[in-house]
């Protein structure tokens, strides 16, 4: 089923994100977080790619068994930046002969030395959306950022890139992660305004170590907010605590989304399916059950 028939439901729509084991670690304990999360009846389940392509096999085959053994919509992503027009022309056929139809297209990070490849590589994510349109009827999704890519100097300027991306074809957005929902519902007006109306899916990733933020900040530059930065402090060094405090923050961040009119939750589940189940169970009245 394609993504966007799933967000133009009446419904509030739940979908979590795993990733592939890392090259050289083993398969089947992701196998196994992924049987779990199904279990819990996401709308579709998304699937990350490695970078430069390092773990991009796993990912079809995750997308696959998620799809075609668990019943469950999955959304395979799809870097570009480090990989040939051959290598990402070889990535979309896999992922068509799975039977995947949505695909999430990301230009991926740069390479240490921040240069772009040159030759037959890509530079932005519209050059692979505009690539995959070429290769049937995806679903195709695409990032977005709420508090300006680091790489753009004014807001204006990255929204009118995010146009120009929407335009070649994307059919919604997934935001970079954030913790402070104003920062999302300041986006959207934005957003809004500039005539971009695909559907936005909500990301939320609970932190439940004190370590995931200092990674999540120094990875998206994401603002933290004072309410959870005491959080953190107070709860860093007690593991249960930390917790038990992230899924309360990530659920309350949640309720509030859906009551302001926001339709589509993402759950970074970071391979966990306690702290998914859990996030679930809070949910349990607010984001039902049925597909």
């Amino acid at each position: 089923m394609k993504i966007r028939d799933i967000l133009a439901r009446e419904k509030v729509t739940l979908s979590f994100e795993v990733f592939p084991p890392k090259l050289g670690m083993p398969f089947e304990p992701i196998v196994g977080a992924v049987d779990r999360l199904c279990q819990s009846k996401p709308d579709f389940m998304s699937v990350t790619y490695g970078a430069g392509g390092g773990t991009g096999h796993n990912t079809v085959k995750i997308a696959a068994h998620v799809q075609n053994d668990l019943g469950v919509t999955s959304l395979a992503h799809l870097t570009c930046v480090s990989s040939t027009r051959q290598q990402v022309a070889s990535a979309i056929e896999d992922i068509k002969a799975a039977g995947i139809e949505n695909i999430l297209a990301l230009r991926g990070d740069l390479p240490k030395d921040g240069n772009y490849p040159v030759g037959e590589y890509y530079r932005y994510a519209s050059e692979l959306v505009a690539e995959i349109k070429q290769y049937g009827d995806f679903c195709i999704g695409a990032a977005c950022y709420p508090e300006g890519h680091v790489e753009c100097s004014h807001k204006e300027d990255d929204i009118a890139n995010l146009k120009q991306k929407v335009d070649s074809g994307v059919d919604f957005l997934t935001p970079q992660l954030f913790f402070d929902n104003n920062v999302l519902y300041n986006f959207l007006y934005r957003i809004r305004e500039r005539g971009i109306t695909v559907p936005v899916i909500a990301g939320i990733m609970p932190i439940t170590n004190a370590k995931q933020i200092s990674r999540a900040v120094e990875l998206s530059g994401t603002y933290v907010p004072t309410r959870f930065k005491a959080i953190v402090d107070k709860f860093g060094e007690n593991p249960a605590a930390m917790k038990q405090a992230g899924i309360a923050y990530a659920t309350d961040q949640i309720i509030d989304l859906v009551a302001n009119g926001i339709k589509a939750i993402h759950i970074y589940t970071m391979n966990k399916p306690d702290v998914a189940e859990s996030i679930r169970q809070n949910l349990s009245h607010i984001i039902g059950n049925e597909q």
